[in-house]
């Protein structure tokens, strides 16, 4: 796995084909993931991941190393992540118009109308053994990717990738009690879609 070092970051700047095929296999796997977690489809979230590897290309010369070059690339991701679900969001609107439940769903005097409500309370679970089997992952993957898109961006950086809050916060351009909240609020519903699973 390549170091992120200032060599690194000459490297790449020399167009270093070795360099870049490095960091684009080290780092495209979580850079998908976190695309997911703001587009409904991998096929999306692929084309998420393509355009940002453009966009680092295209703007490394004018990358002046504020934040890491990690956090920049993830930056770049996040953002064109983000323009690519308000595009599927909208698109999704026009064809399909409401899916789920109209007493779950924010009303259009909303700030965030046509989004899920947070007043659910999650039932009490404790984690059992079974939390290894298939189909409670599939339950896990599946109730992660129905999440509000801030509150699945949250959970798959901090307990998919594992990053630290103050990296997130960087990345979502949230506030470091946003964060908590998002978080607290995503895997709430998590562990209520555990819950109800069948022991």
């Amino acid at each position: 796995m390549l170091a992120e070092s200032s060599d690194l970051l000459d490297r790449l700047r020399a167009r270093d084909d070795a360099a870049f095929a490095e960091i684009v296999r080290d780092w495209s796997p979580a850079m998908l993931r976190v695309a997911r977690g703001h587009v409904h489809s991998r096929a999306t979230a692929e084309e998420v991941v393509q355009e940002t590897w453009l966009g680092v290309v295209r703007a490394l010369d004018g990358f002046e190393a504020r934040s890491s070059l990690r956090t920049w690339v993830f930056r770049i991701l996040v953002n064109t992540a983000r323009r690519h679900g308000r595009r599927e969001a909208r698109t999704a609107a026009e064809l399909l118009g409401p899916a789920a439940d109209p007493e779950y769903v924010r009303g259009a005097d909303d700030p965030r109308p046509g989004h899920r409500r947070d007043d659910a309370v999650p039932a009490p679970w404790s984690p059992e053994p079974a939390l290894l089997a298939a189909e409670v992952r599939d339950a896990l993957v599946s109730a992660l990717g129905e999440l509000p898109a801030r509150q699945r961006a949250v959970v798959a950086l901090r307990d998919v990738l594992g990053l630290d809050p103050a990296e997130v916060c960087v990345l979502l351009e949230l506030t470091p009690t946003n964060q908590r909240v998002l978080l607290h609020r995503g895997r709430a519903r998590l562990r209520g879609v555990l819950g109800a699973l069948p022991t």
